[in-house]
């Protein structure tokens, strides 16, 4: 093809009309998913208030979501390739808002954990449907960055609407109105979506493999839940069996996709270094995030004493940082390299966990505010430019596939970092010494969780000092959560560093 027909196609494609209208629409679901994954943290309290959840159920309740995104996001991806990406999220957005209903009206610790793992089914959807969207939107490679650096930035920016939105809620109504807000949100997307949304699919996709599905749930699940339950309390025979389940269901699984005339996921993506690179890049940078960020909520309201609502105005400078960051992290990146963006952001979200280590039950603002800072640029660079290089690396009918192996390595890092960071805060918890004189039914709520604590020791004599007791050893948690996560970052720079070697943004227009 001449430059000049090259140049031809450019306009053509940047004449489209539509697109960035469509954008708008694509990232509405990105805000719904990001808001549905942080909104919780502040309602936890009010979940333990009310459903009195134990310590492993309330953490079941915070990561079964991930968990089943996690297990189901590459067949769902691989299903929108099939039946087309429009319709796939289409109808995920009618499941997710309609699931949220039964979330919202959840009467026991049981019922949420359970409406969670649905909403996991509905939300493994929408999130590679977006990305996958934005890659048949946007031919110009300039342009598909500034879309993901958008998409990109309203994840981020999700992540502080959920905790000011559920703030004001939480300070007005009952906590079951956190998951109402997807309605409105989910209405919106359906019926514009419906007109400005193009259709896209793989043209020659092959069946869907229903034997690949279920090794790659069974596989994720297994391998998660095995990995919580060590971390939680000890080796036992339970841990190792899940562990060992999943290992031989992705095992069997991969070796499936090679057989496969038409796989649910090519292997041979993984082929190539770049791709890789910023796969596992996306995994360890949230899994070094996401346990400690579950817990954060909790400290600012339970520990320090903030209201709902300030507590989620606390969290804001790192969605700030994040959208600035995504925005011109595709600029940055051709203007140095992409290696240096994504390990430079990755070596500044250690950093700044390396100093929440210093956390205390007084700890000011200006300290914690700086370093939410800082991780949200170093997310938002790092995030953004992966995204890309995911998303550039493979054909365009690959698309589905290759933004449901991005999504699932966010989603699998969550369900970890909840597992293992959250384990880590839940044990050294337990551990703390009650005052003398708790009764042991007390004693008893107050080491299940740090709202077991002070819901339990109201009324009794020494409730100041229990209180005081349990926030210390949840605070020192954190703090050794956040130093495992800062070595996880800092690991995760340097792996990046080597093997995001070489690797570029495109700059060449695609032919519609």
């Amino acid at each position: 093809m001449t430059s000049t027909t090259q140049r031809a196609l450019a306009a053509e494609t940047e004449k489209r009309p539509g697109r960035w209208l469509a954008l708008s629409v694509l990232v509405l679901a990105v805000l719904l998913v990001a808001v549905d994954a942080t909104v919780l943290g502040l309602a936890t309290p009010y979940i333990s208030e009310d459903l009195r959840p134990s310590g492993t159920q309330l953490l079941w309740i915070g990561d079964v979501y991930s968990f089943v995104i996690a297990g189901l996001l590459v067949s769902m991806g691989s299903l929108g390739d099939r039946i087309g990406r429009k319709k796939l999220l289409l109808v995920g957005s009618v499941a997710f808002g309609l699931i949220s209903v039964l979330n919202a009206y959840a009467g026991s610790p049981e019922t949420l954990i359970v409406a969670r793992a649905l909403l996991g089914v509905a939300g493994a959807t929408l999130m590679p449907a977006t990305l996958a969207l934005i890659r048949n939107l946007f031919h110009d490679p300039r342009e598909r960055s500034l879309a993901i650096g958008i998409w990109g930035a309203t994840a981020s920016a999700g992540t502080a609407v959920g905790p000011v939105v559920g703030g004001f809620l939480l300070e007005h109504f009952w906590w079951g109105s956190v998951f109402l807000i997807n309605l409105p949100v989910m209405t919106v997307l359906v019926l514009v979506g419906v007109k400005l949304l193009p259709e896209s699919r793989n043209p020659r996709p092959g069946p869907w493999d229903l034997a690949s599905v279920v090794l790659s749930l069974v596989g994720m699940v297994g391998i998660v839940y095995g990995i919580k339950e060590a971390a939680s309390h000890g080796p036992s025979a339970v841990a190792f069996g899940a562990g060992l389940l999943g290992a031989g269901a992705l095992y069997g699984f991969v070796r499936r996709q090679l057989t496969l005339p038409v796989p649910l996921l090519d292997m041979r993506l993984f082929r190539s270094r770049g791709f890789s690179g910023a796969v596992l890049a996306d995994l360890l940078t949230i899994l070094g995030l996401s346990g400690l960020v579950f817990f954060l909520s909790q400290y600012l309201q339970l520990v320090q004493g903030r209201g709902p609502l300030e507590a989620g105005l606390a969290e804001i400078p790192a969605a700030l940082g994040a959208v600035a960051a995504g925005l011109v992290a595709g600029r940055v990146a051709r203007r140095y390299s992409v290696r240096s963006v994504a390990a430079g952001g990755l070596a500044a979200i250690g950093i700044a966990l390396a100093v929440l280590t210093l956390l205390s039950t007084s700890t000011g603002y200006p300290l914690l505010g700086a370093a939410l800072l800082v991780v949200g640029v170093g997310a938002g660079l790092s995030f953004t430019v992966t995204s890309d290089v995911i998303l550039s690396s493979v054909p365009k009918e690959q698309a589905g596939a290759a933004s449901a192996v991005s999504e699932t390595a966010y989603e699998l890092g969550a369900a970890l970092g909840i597992a293992l960071l959250g384990s880590i805060v839940t044990g050294v918890y337990r551990g703390f010494t009650v005052p003398a004189g708790t009764p042991p039914e007390v004693a008893a709520a107050a080491h299940e969780s740090l709202g077991g604590a002070v819901e339990a020791s109201a009324g009794l004599p020494n409730a100041r000092e229990l209180v005081d007791a349990a926030g210390t050893a949840f605070v020192e948690g954190i703090s050794r959560a956040a130093g495992i996560g800062a070595a996880v970052l800092l690991a995760a720079s340097a792996a990046a560093w080597i093997l995001l070697r070489g690797q570029k943004l495109g700059t060449g227009t695609e032919h519609p």
